[in-house]
């Protein structure tokens, strides 16, 4: 039976360190146990079960830069004297438990003076004596807590966050005047209804008819204002939108009330109109209720960082703003670390992972004199480059800000919208034939017929069905790891044929790979003295084979260690030398569109570790699953492995290998030319383009806090062999919107009957819509929780 960590709760499956009769899964877990215990808050773990969050296993002088003063200038938010404030985001904070030990920082460390987390934003705002704790410290400590701090150039610009607040002051307002009106209309429904009246309460009758007026003006022409702003729009492009009958409603409302105010004919319908706009509003913003904590349009300075560290012709080292880089300038970049600018390679030889620009998951090896793209990681010892081209004009740059990688759309083309055209021209022509029947018949009747069909007519409750469903729906999706960008991506979603798949990262394990042994079978001397090797280096390649060695490590004290940059490393292991790492160190010819660690062992090859990348689980079950949707495959590798995504696949409409960012762009298009409707799911820049021109771009991530590119739809990468039920669950909601609508047809139809024939007063269509449309939400709600339990069991 498998174990569990007692700080993180993940599954222990590599180390498993026992302490105080608790169960460890790494010592980042131990540590932060006994460093909460220290300082007696040990409660922690009593907020919420597996609340802890695994520190990263990582140099954390990675920080030091930040004292550097120009980047602690740029960093912080305020210093003066010994009190220096500093903002920083941290994304995995996911609890009360974090909300709880983030803001109990002061105890772990007396010279921070408090700490304050906003969760909706992901971030900590710490205030500390900087005399005495360096800033550098300070991220060190959130760190080793397991709260690294994202610092970048995106968050170093501080952009104001603007919440908009424009939709929540609106529902306020109409929900006072909805409150009130219903108050000061007391008297008139009581005398109409209940055939009571009060001498008081009819002196003072136009007295609060006036405030009526007066509350309900700022509703239709302040809380209203983004209908009126999407009818004009709507028009503008010559399409009759939903909201054009909407604001027909409104007016005919508004101005029948103010008639009959004038004219002392009754009192009017402004409490109606508060409270169907209050509704409408409701439902609006509870459709916006959506994942603010992540980011769906990502730009590619979230992942560059803020400083780099200079080196002059004298050798020595200062840590520069990314902004300060100028063209001729030198800069040192270590294991691990994104290279900022376009650059020539002066010193060292290193293994550069491109695959975040290209989406070739090969290192590829470089010597001086080589160009170096910005976006590629370092995956060697440190080099020293020199900038050719500055952070703006960099190609990946370029790339991100190309023309063609952008998208735009109206939003005019909804089911809503479609169905609205047919739906404003049928109500004008009822209304115009009975006006003009009346007309002839009863004049003053006529004003009551066309105000009766025109309020019963309004669509109100047509127009909550799509925000009420589609909220609960993102909602469902997203305590599922599928969160969608907006209303409009579920119907979207619904509406696709094709999918097209990503290879590296999306349809593989981003940090995951299929490793096997090529050359005689190692001795169990041999694979011990390995193991113990790899422990020394922080090579990629080196993790991957460390965890791949399923032997227990029992650390064989190493001498003579010595690194070879570029090339690997060696030592002496009891008794004999062990050489890892590239072909050229070993003496070996390397093989073409191959991913290997070499062996050697004094002086004799062993063998080499050949990585493949992994695909993830149950792929078979989710394209078969997928039977009837047209499925493609990119990739910017090289096609060695089509023969086993044929098999993976054998219904594949389409595979293409060696593809550009570009090149994925244009295939995308290509496909939307024939008429197919496409989601694209991808993982990185290279597929940048490629989401955006998709009509649904779908970002695939296993750690959806982390850089993704701009999407339509962010989804957890474990989850992505369970799309067709999130597919399913989109045509579902579909289907529940026609059946509201057509449920609010049916009260149109019912009500239009009643008023055509003059049966049905304003008064009595101005109550029957707000029941309408709460019965609508009724309805909506309960059938998209039921349809969710098919999918998601009881997560909906």
């Amino acid at each position: 039976m498998p174990e569990n960590c007692f700080h993180c709760d993940q599954i222990i499956d590599k180390e498993r360190i026992a302490f105080d009769e608790k169960i460890f899964c790494c010592n980042g877990c131990k540590s932060v146990y006994e460093i909460l215990n220290i300082h007696q808050l040990g409660n922690f773990y009593e907020f919420n079960k597996s609340s802890g969050i695994r520190p990263e296993n990582e140099n954390t002088a990675q920080f030091d830069y930040l004292d550097t003063p120009e980047i602690f200038e740029k960093v912080t938010d305020f210093s003066e004297g010994n009190t220096t404030l500093v903002t920083f985001k941290i994304p995995v904070i996911h609890c009360s438990s974090c909300i709880w030990l983030l803001e109990s920082l002061h105890t772990l460390n007396s010279h921070i003076k408090y700490s304050q987390v906003n969760f909706a934003r992901k971030n900590v705002q710490i205030s500390f004596n900087q005399e005495e704790l360096k800033l550098s410290d300070l991220a060190k400590l959130l760190t080793n807590l397991g709260y690294k701090p994202v610092i970048n150039l995106e968050t170093a610009e501080k952009k104001e966050e603007l919440i908009d607040k424009t939709l929540v002051i609106k529902l306020a307002i109409a929900g006072f005047a909805f409150g009130n009106g219903m108050f000061f209309s007391y008297p008139e429904y009581a005398e109409q209804i209940l055939g009571t009246t009060d001498f008081w309460m009819d002196k003072y009758k136009d007295l609060f008819r006036f405030i009526m007026f007066l509350l309900a003006t700022p509703v239709v022409f302040y809380s209203a204002s983004d209908y009126f702003k999407s009818a004009w729009f709507g028009l503008k492009n010559k399409i009759v939108n939903i909201d054009v009958p909407i604001v027909l409603g409104i007016l005919m409302l508004y101005g029948r009330s103010i008639y009959e105010v004038l004219t002392d004919y009754g009192a009017g319908y402004f409490d109606t109109l508060c409270g169907l706009l209050f509704f409408m509003l409701l439902g609006k913003l509870f459709q916006k209720r959506t994942y603010n904590a992540l980011s769906y349009d990502r730009d590619y300075k979230s992942f560059y960082p803020i400083a780099v560290t200079k080196v002059d012709f004298g050798g020595v080292q200062e840590n520069i703003l990314l902004s300060d880089v100028k063209v001729g300038d030198r800069i040192l970049v270590r294991n691990q670390e994104i290279i900022p600018v376009d650059a020539i390679l002066i010193n060292g030889e290193g293994n550069i992972d491109n695959s975040f620009i290209t989406g070739e998951s090969a290192s590829i090896q470089k010597k001086a004199g080589d160009r170096i793209f910005a976006g590629g990681k370092q995956t060697g010892s440190a080099l020293e480059l020199e900038v050719i081209k500055t952070v703006n004009q960099s190609y990946l740059t370029q790339l991100w800000n190309k023309e063609a990688f952008k998208k735009f759309e109206t939003g005019l083309d909804t089911l809503t919208n479609e169905i609205s055209k047919y739906f404003t021209f049928i109500i004008l022509g009822i209304t115009l034939i009975a006006g003009i029947y009346w007309a002839r018949i009863d004049f003053e009747k006529m004003f009551q017929v066309v105000a009766a069909i025109l309020i019963i007519a309004c669509p109100c409750a047509l127009a909550l069905s799509a925000p009420f469903t589609f909220g609960h729906v993102m909602r469902i999706l997203g305590r599922n790891k599928f969160y969608v960008k907006d209303t409009l991506t579920i119907e979207k979603i619904s509406k696709t044929g094709t999918l097209v798949f990503d290879k590296t990262g999306t349809i593989t394990h981003h940090k995951r790979s299929d490793v096997r042994f090529d050359g005689a079978t190692l001795s169990d001397f041999d694979e011990k003295n390995i193991k113990s090797l790899l422990k020394n280096s922080n090579h990629p390649l080196s993790k991957a084979l460390y965890d791949f060695l399923d032997i227990a490590d029992e650390h064989f004290p190493l001498s003579d260690f010595r690194e070879i940059p570029g090339k690997g490393y060696e030592a002496e292991i009891r008794g004999s030398r062990y050489k890892i790492g590239s072909a050229s160190l070993v003496g070996e010819q390397a093989e073409n569109h191959e991913t290997s660690v070499y062996i050697s062992k004094d002086g004799t090859f062993l063998g080499k570790y050949i990585f493949k990348n992994e695909y993830r689980e149950n792929l078979k079950s989710l394209f078969k699953s997928l039977y009837g949707y047209k499925i493609h495959i990119l990739s910017g590798d090289n096609s060695a492995e089509q023969e086993q995504l044929s098999r993976l696949i054998p219904n594949a409409a389409g595979m293409a290998f060696n593809q550009s960012p570009e090149d994925k762009l244009n295939y995308i298009k290509n496909l939307q030319d024939k008429g197919e409707k496409v989601a694209m799911f991808g993982d990185g820049l290279n597929d940048a383009g490629a989401l955006k021109q998709s009509n649904v771009g779908i970002a695939v991530a296993d750690d959806t806090n982390s850089f993704t590119p701009s999407s339509d739809v962010i989804m957890s990468g474990e989850k992505l062999v369970e799309f067709a039920k999130y597919l399913s669950f989109s045509k579902d909601a579909m289907t529940i919107v026609k059946m509201t609508f057509a449920l609010s047809f049916l009260y149109n139809i019912l009500g239009l009957t009643f008023a055509v024939t003059g049966h049905m007063s304003p008064l009595f269509a101005a109550i029957l819509m707000p029941i309408s449309s709460i019965s609508v939400v009724a309805f909506t709600s309960a059938a998209t929780w039921w349809r969710s339990i098919k999918y998601f069991k009881l997560k909906g």
